[in-house]
């Protein structure tokens, strides 16, 4: 019996302390590690606790968070038996409902809230009215009453329709008054709630065991998909023989409801890995596959510019004011740590942003990057030449694929892509196109032409490629064309002039490498002849 009674005393007790009013504390945001996906949040909170159970709210945590990666942590005193969240308005998790100063504030809203309702109600009910009356005036002429009884009519619609008028100008400002009373009532109860800032509607329950009475602290942690990052770059080149300058950023967005002011911020690349569930083997195959590739129209890029860059490469006459480039040095602000998944960037200076969605520039790190230039040129396709720099050794720099800004010579010449997760020894970058590097395709007239012989028609076509390089220092320029390939044996492909360019028979590509002197000016000269069936017709 003994030990029965104290299973019941023990029960009881519980149901008392279960039945206590809930201990409330707000959790301040203390850290944020993002990931591309979302972001692990760590908060700190004080509560001060009876001996025994309680129940504590703790609020100011995200709106939205995966519950099942709630972890809360405090002294060894401190048992914490359950865990639940909750984003919706209950009154009894309200800190601020039971406020002795706060009540007749709450109870006035509520009374006003009513008599706003029966005056709105009201107002609907005399206009409606009124519509009814307006809608009749005309019955009595339509069926033939007698003067009198017109002028009776008359009468009565003049009285009613003024006493209606009156009646709904009357409710209309007792309307207004009432509506002002309550935002007035409002703003009331929002600044007696005396909140430093706004809190969001994310709430904790914790049942919490306590061993001895007294404060103790709190270490919340979960995770929330309602923020992430992804890197991007500014890229600038003072000239062709010099580093390239990068300015490695981050964009930062986040919704979560809280606002994150002055904390530490720590960026993962990659997603969060969520799940609890021990990791499981699965048979690593090995196989062939085809290698991604990418052909600008016709004529392959040699790698020098990717598919990504070709829609992004673009001349804009943009001044340098407006590029924002940050001249600061991160380097010792921020510590990179490299595993074999991720990178982690954890940066020392505490950063703000806030929960509005927008995105938020964080430097990383800022540095120079050694490259070797080369201008690319396919005047056939464009007559632009684009500068690509070469990059060896790109692993060093624990670079992310993401879009850069390029600035050129104090000009943004716009935007290219940066994919070091290609297999390549070697990145390259579309610098953007240059026009102090003038390129110009243009048909020999007198050397081309249609000659008929026989059965047989030629037409010989002959073009020459001018470079001029307009800038004082010299460049390295590849020039690429190409000629038709016969896939018939009926007609006759012949290159008549190459300028000693490097041909390709089997692609029907033909290319140049040159090196110009400042203000230096080429033309290359190369020609084909094609002979084919004169009833025949062929695009050329």
């Amino acid at each position: 019996m003994k030990i029965k009674f104290s299973i019941i005393a023990m029960a009881l007790c519980s149901v008392v302390n279960w039945a206590q009013k809930p201990v409330f504390t707000q959790a301040k945001i203390e850290s944020a590690r993002v990931y591309f996906n979302g972001a692990e949040l760590m908060h700190k909170a004080k509560v001060k606790l009876p001996k025994g159970t309680s129940e504590v709210i703790v609020s100011n945590v995200a709106d939205y968070l995966n519950a099942e990666t709630v972890q809360v942590g405090s002294t060894s005193g401190v048992t914490v038996m359950a865990i639940q969240f909750n984003n919706r308005y209950v009154e009894e998790y309200d800190s601020v409902v039971d406020l002795p100063l706060l009540k007749p504030v709450r109870d006035s809203i509520t009374l006003l809230q009513t008599e706003l309702r029966k005056v709105q109600n009201a107002l609907t009910a005399e206009r409606k009215t009124i519509d009814v009356l307006d809608s009749n005036t005309n019955v009595g002429v339509q069926n033939g009453s007698s003067v009198l009884e017109v002028t009776k009519m008359v009468d009565y619609y003049k009285t009613k329709r003024l006493q209606l008028t009156n009646e709904v100008d009357r409710l209309t400002d007792k309307e207004r008054s009432l509506t002002d009373k309550l935002t007035a009532l409002k703003n009331k109860l929002e600044f007696s709630k005396d909140k430093s800032e706004k809190s969001s509607k994310g709430k904790l329950i914790l049942q919490v065991m306590n061993d001895v009475e007294g404060e103790v602290p709190l270490q919340i942690k979960y995770y929330t998909n309602q923020a992430g990052w992804k890197p991007f770059y500014d890229l600038r080149v003072e000239k062709i023989n010099s580093p390239i300058k990068v300015v490695y950023k981050a964009e930062v967005k986040q919704q979560t409801g809280v606002d994150w002011k002055g904390v530490n911020l720590s960026l993962t690349s990659g997603v969060a890995n969520q799940s609890n569930s021990l990791p499981k083997w699965n048979t690593w195959f090995l196989n062939y596959g085809n290698s991604s590739s990418s052909a600008f129209q016709e004529i392959s890029l040699n790698g020098y510019i990717s598919k990504r860059m070709k829609a992004t490469a673009s001349y804009d006459m943009a001044t340098e004011e407006n590029v924002v480039y940050e001249e600061s040095t991160m380097e010792n602000f921020t510590q990179v740590n490299e595993s074999q998944l991720n990178v982690s960037f954890d940066i020392s200076i505490p950063y703000t942003v806030l929960t509005n969605g927008k995105p938020h520039s964080v430097t990383l790190n800022d540095f120079n990057m050694p490259a070797e230039y080369k201008y690319y040129t396919a005047p056939k396709l464009d007559s632009n030449a684009y500068l690509v720099a070469t990059i060896r050794d790109y692993g060093n720099y624990n670079l992310l694929p993401g879009i850069a800004n390029v600035i050129f010579d104090g000009v943004y010449v716009g935007k290219t892509a940066l994919d070091p997760a290609n297999t390549e020894e070697e990145m390259k970058l579309n610098m953007g196109k240059d026009p102090k590097v003038v390129v110009t395709r243009t048909v020999v007239k007198d050397k081309s032409g249609t000659k008929i012989l026989s059965s047989k028609k030629t037409q010989k076509f002959v073009y020459d490629i001018a470079v001029r390089n307009n800038k004082a220092e010299s460049i390295d320029i590849q020039i690429e064309d190409q000629f038709p390939i016969s896939s018939n044996t009926d007609i006759e492909v012949e290159l008549t002039d190459t300028a000693s360019g490097k041909v390709d028979v089997d692609k029907g590509g033909i290319k140049w490498e040159l090196k110009l002197k400042g203000n230096e000016n080429k033309i290359l000269r190369f020609g084909y002849q094609v002979k084919y069936d004169k009833n025949q017709y062929l695009s050329l």
